[in-house]
């Protein structure tokens, strides 16, 4: 799928955009106790920004038309409306003027990147607000019966399996004969797979995860979840030396949260964070106000999955990115887990391109984004869902005053572990539990013994 950052999207948004900040030297910056753009003041401008770039006057295709020249006027105001999820005709119809075009002949790649983030909105908002948006419909079914793009196929069948109405079984079939390859293409294959796999694979042994050495003197985060990203994951770190850090008698841990804003599945970009094997590289440092909204004032925690540029070694002992096959993958685990599909996401989601994670925190009002409420549940109401990066609390009170960040302790952390310095591998696992509870502790310490 063809990706288009405006800047206002680099700078609100809560991914890496091509600008972001180099990579810098491990560190525990000085807290800032209080933030100017976090006052009640600058709160309430944020949000008029955004009313003002999702004004119904902005959605006119005359005046307006889906070109070039105007690719981050349409980004900015469809990204608004993503923010704001206006309960108004005018958002659903402008939604549904781009979502018309995904089987158009001949676009310019300007062009794509405007229809996939109408396609990304037009999902989250359909998925989360359907007594608005469900007439968005039609449009999804017309792409999957005409669209030659397969990623827009897949997202529209993503949309619908949600929905009651729509006989999914057999949508699956036309994208079937419709691209007879379909089981290539990765989109399509989890999108008409669904979480089959999940189903059918037993989640192996938690101690021989835990104990594994992806590679020596290398320090490990595990971060656990539940399948239902609502619900917050739990970080804990290992040492170089394979030992569990402790904070006080109990296991050092630090909750984070891996929802996706977009509410979208971990094959798409913006998506839930994958499931495997990420290796950890440094810190970027967040630099200034200009992007303070979508990072919060702490240095984020660089992430790497296989065939990312940018990684200086994703193994220690080999210099560059992973450039392996699916058995070099399977390698780096234990033996019990080289077969258990999910682990295995953060290889298929670097194959098509998915990058730029990172661990950070927020600067962001926890009610800027108005669908929050419907992916995030209604306990971890302070942390904010993501585009995909791990996402640590961080929050203020409305005179600008930093309440709580947990950015600081989870970098203190790894720069203990790291003597001094940043690296080593995170693994994100799905634990699957009756009971939807967090994860706790006590369920994690209980596999150490």
């Amino acid at each position: 799928m063809y990706q288009l950052m405006s800047s206002a999207l680099a700078a609100i948004g809560f991914f890496i955009a091509s600008t972001a900040p180099p990579p810098a030297k491990a560190q525990t910056p000085p807290i800032r106790a209080y933030q100017p753009k976090a006052t009640e003041s600058a709160r309430k401008a944020q949000i008029q920004e955004q009313q003002q770039k999702a004004d119904p006057s902005r959605f006119d295709l005359k005046k307006y038309p889906v070109i070039e020249s105007n690719a981050s006027h349409w980004q900015n105001s469809l990204w608004a409306i993503g923010v704001l999820a206006p309960e108004k005709k005018y958002a659903v119809q402008a939604l549904e003027n781009i979502l018309q075009m995904t089987t158009t002949a001949n676009l310019t790649d300007p062009q794509k990147g405007i229809i996939d983030t109408a396609m990304q909105v037009g999902v989250e908002l359909y998925t989360l607000k359907p007594a608005i948006y469900g007439k968005l419909q039609p449009y999804f079914l017309r792409t999957i019966n005409s669209s030659n793009d397969s990623q827009w196929v897949a997202l529209s069948l993503s949309a619908l399996a949600k929905s009651p109405k729509p006989q999914i079984e057999k949508l699956n079939l036309t994208v079937q004969q419709r691209f007879p390859k379909w089981a290539q293409d990765i989109h399509l294959r989890n999108a008409i797979q669904g979480d089959r796999q999940l189903k059918v694979s037993a989640i192996p042994n938690l101690a021989d995860l835990l104990k594994w050495q992806v590679a020596p003197q290398q320090a490990h985060m595990y971060v656990f979840c539940r399948p239902n990203r609502d619900i917050l994951c739990l970080a804990v770190l290992k040492d170089r030396n394979g030992k569990f850090l402790k904070q006080g008698k109990q296991l050092w841990s630090a909750s984070l949260l891996l929802q996706s804003l977009r509410n979208l599945d971990w094959y798409f970009s913006n998506g839930r964070t994958p499931q495997g094997l990420y290796r950890m590289e440094g810190v970027s440092l967040q630099p200034d106000d200009e992007v303070f909204h979508a990072y919060g004032q702490f240095s984020l925690v660089n992430l790497f999955i296989p065939f990312e540029d940018g990684v200086k070694a994703f193994l220690p002992n080999k210099k560059g990115k992973f450039t392996g096959n699916l058995p070099a993958y399977q390698a780096l685990l234990p033996p019990t887990w080289r077969n258990y599909v999910p682990i295995q996401q953060t290889f298929w989601a670097g194959n098509v391109g998915r990058s730029l994670f990172r661990i950070h925190g927020s600067g962001a009002a926890i009610n800027f984004f108005q669908n929050k409420a419907a992916v995030v549940n209604a306990k971890n109401f302070n942390w904010n869902a993501t585009l995909g990066c791990l996402s640590a609390l961080e929050i203020y009170d409305n005179r600008g005053s930093l309440l709580k960040a947990d950015m600081p302790k989870i970098l203190e952390a790894l720069n203990n572990v790291g003597k001094g310095k940043v690296d080593g591998y995170l693994i994100v696992v799905d634990i699957p539990s009756p009971t939807d509870a967090p994860i706790t502790v006590a369920e994690i310490a209980k596999h150490l013994k």
